[in-house]
């Protein structure tokens, strides 16, 4: 056939997959485009092409052979003047959709079983050091256990601690020993350091007080006074053991004393109403604890005098017997006659605004000396003294528990707020009528007035109050 298009010549097999050969020419239009074909045709078929007059019939095309997966190859011949092109296509396309899918799923499946296999790795490398560490904590406390014997009690250890001579409390590895072994019970307190647990140590009460690692130096301070030399004494918290416990960013500073279920002064007082013996024995008792922490004791042992600095009412504690002793010595000043020296803590913390003394307040406490320190305690110990008797039932009458100054400054007092009213008007708390009716209370109340006298010149000592209150105990027959 002539034309001036291409001519062709097909073999296409059937749906009974039997060939058919066909020939023809085509126009000159849309010729190139028909000899392509389609790859996607659904039966088996080769077209040939060619250019040149009648040349067809001299083309034989054959079916296209099927591939190694079974897919059909399809043939594209063009013939021109000077020989044929020919190509061969898939006819479902190089990347069928559904193979692409196939290959997704599968990458993600691997990626996924990868993601696991490496986080398996890493619980197992991590329960392997937790493990291991586990192993070296028992085994130090294997070998610790040898420094407390079976049965004896922190009574035996501080009893034993305090005849061999030290004096400063238990050696070092049994504290460490006892720290690991304190079972944590509940949890009775918070403040601005930490918390304040009770613990258990073979049966005994413990408590333990946990400071936040912002505190570390209030922690390190606290422990430093308690370890003082003589520095234990019936009206001071008793201290056990301190220790430090986690590594790396988890640490744990552990502080361990006696434990007093009656809590603190301030919940003491909230609760319970006193007679006059039972202010006598909680201000007498209280006043020992000051004394003591006060005075120097000369000796090769000796104790430096020292400052408490935060004295208040949730800073003391109430044992058993109803007699006080005086806790957190965080804040506390030592003082060594011999170097002449004032141990001021490198400490940011300060102390409570509503207890502090005027010259605090207004700045003007000369911090080279140790004795204002000693004297803006005892003007604390005054406002102390103070809440104790409120709480004193007389003629059947008693206050309820206030804190100092409640009704001239806010709950969250400000530096200013406490110097208008204690500086600048000089204003103290208010004293009820009834107490000018009773012996007892009259007398403290003149106590209490000298102790938060302006001038802290005028103030009392420690051992002066300890001394008056004792015979303000003897004459009300008070069993201490």
């Amino acid at each position: 056939m002539k034309t001036n298009g291409h001519c062709f010549a097909i073999i296409e097999e059937d749906e009974h997959g039997e060939p058919t050969l066909a020939s023809g020419c085509m126009k000159y239009e849309g010729s190139d485009f028909q000899c392509k074909d389609s790859p996607k045709a659904q039966l088996r078929r080769t077209i040939e092409c060619c250019r040149t007059d009648f040349c067809n019939q001299d083309l034989q095309p054959t079916l296209p052979p099927l591939d190694s997966t079974g897919r059909q190859l399809y043939s594209v011949r063009i013939a021109a003047d000077v020989g044929v092109f020919s190509t061969s296509l898939s006819t479902d396309g190089l990347f069928d959709g559904s193979i692409r899918w196939m290959a997704v799923l599968i990458s993600m499946a691997v990626c996924i079983i990868v993601m696991i296999i490496l986080f398996s790795c890493f619980c197992y490398k991590h329960y392997c050091k937790t493990m291991a560490k586990r192993h070296c904590y028992n085994r130090d406390l294997e070998q610790d256990e040898a420094f407390i014997p079976a049965g004896e009690s922190l009574k035996d250890l501080i009893d034993q601690s305090q005849s061999s001579g030290s004096g400063s409390g238990l050696p070092l590895l049994v504290q460490r020993t006892i720290a690991k072994q304190i079972q944590m019970v509940r949890q009775v307190g918070k403040g601005r350091y930490g918390e304040v647990w009770m613990g258990k140590w073979r049966g005994e009460k413990v408590a333990v007080k946990v400071f936040f690692t912002t505190e570390e130096a209030s922690w390190f301070r606290e422990t430093e006074i308690y370890q003082t030399v003589l520095m234990r004494h019936e009206n001071i918290l008793g201290f056990i053991a301190a220790d430090i416990k986690g590594t790396g960013s988890w640490t744990q500073l552990y502080l361990i004393t006696d434990y007093h279920e009656n809590g603190s002064l301030y919940d003491f007082l909230k609760c319970t109403t006193l007679d006059n013996r039972a202010l006598l024995k909680l201000a007498y008792s209280a006043a020992c604890g000051l004394c003591h922490l006060h005075t120097e004791i000369y000796g090769t042992q000796g104790k430096p005098a020292i400052a408490h600095r935060d004295l208040k009412s949730k800073n003391i504690l109430i044992k058993k017997n109803g007699t006080c002793c005086i806790a957190d010595l965080g804040l506390a000043v030592k003082f060594n006659s011999d170097t002449n020296e004032v141990d001021v803590p490198l400490n940011t913390r300060v102390g409570t605004k509503r207890y502090m003394a005027p010259e605090v307040l207004d700045e003007s406490l000369n911090k080279n000396h140790f004795q204002p320190y000693i004297m803006a305690d005892i003007y604390s110990f005054g406002l102390i003294i103070w809440e104790m008797a409120r709480r004193c039932i007389t003629g059947g009458i008693v206050e309820e528990y206030q804190l100092p100054y409640y009704d001239m400054v806010p709950n969250d007092p400000s530096y200013e707020d406490m110097r208008e009213v204690v500086c600048v008007k000089r204003l103290r708390p208010v004293v009820s009528n009834r107490w000018n009716s009773d012996e007892c209370l009259r007398a403290i109340l003149k106590l209490m007035s000298e102790c938060w006298a302006h001038n802290p010149a005028s103030r009392l000592t420690a051992l002066r109050i300890k001394k008056t209150l004792a015979k303000m105990v003897e004459s009300q027959d008070v069993k201490i």
